[in-house]
């Protein structure tokens, strides 16, 4: 039996909370339709929010984020008592990521895990997530992408992280490693956004809704 105050079964148990797809969820509690069964059928906020619906695209992206963010702040919080030590607290939150993107509660086909990779940085250190943050506000302002704005934050949150050290926080080569794991798998999960916005057939934010479920 798996006991949940050691290192694998802080990971298992992040990994099953990440598994939780609240765009799926929060679609069937509101009566839409299932999110991947139109648009980008990426069960994710940004999709959801194609449904029409702005309040349940607001709900997903803040669950997305409390499900990457709570098991990682857990562990920082109650974690050294049980001996769990940095490696622990990268390893849940890479945990928490990998489950959003392959959920074994709903066939391991899950979203993007942007929502989610944020709440991780956040709980990982508060300053990098708010930086990380703030960067995909401004390209999405800017340039009306929300992939874009991912792939942009994804790329800086490494380098943020480590240009940190020392200045805004301590950094530990664990955790470094796993949000620099979690930008290569943000940049791998958005390969197909990436080919449409050099072809110029991205969508923009609030473009081609569909009307889901209405």
């Amino acid at each position: 039996m798996i006991q949940w105050w050691t290192p694998v079964g802080a990971v298992v148990l992040a990994y099953a909370v990440g598994s939780l797809s609240f765009a799926v969820l929060v679609s069937r509690l509101m009566g839409l339709s299932d999110p991947r069964t139109y648009g980008s059928k990426n069960p994710g906020a940004t999709n959801v929010l194609r449904s029409g619906n702005k309040a349940a695209a607001a709900l997903t992206l803040l669950l997305d984020a409390v499900k990457g963010w709570l098991p990682v702040w857990a562990v920082g919080q109650w974690g050294a008592g049980c001996g769990l030590g940095e490696g622990t607290l990268a390893a849940v939150g890479l945990a928490a990521f990998l489950g959003h993107l392959f959920p074994v509660f709903f066939r391991f086909q899950g979203g993007k895990g942007v929502a989610t990779a944020a709440g991780v940085l956040l709980a990982f250190e508060p300053g990098l997530g708010v930086a990380v943050l703030v960067s995909w506000i401004l390209i999405a302002a800017f340039f009306r992408y929300s992939s874009l704005a991912a792939i942009v934050a994804a790329v800086f949150a490494p380098l943020y992280y480590w240009f940190g050290d020392g200045v805004a926080w301590e950094a530990h080569a664990p955790v470094g490693l796993a949000v620099a794991a979690m930008s290569l798998l943000l940049l791998w999960r958005h390969v197909d956004n990436i080919q449409r916005l050099l072809a110029g057939r991205e969508s923009k934010i609030g473009a081609n809704k569909t009307r889901a479920g209405r």
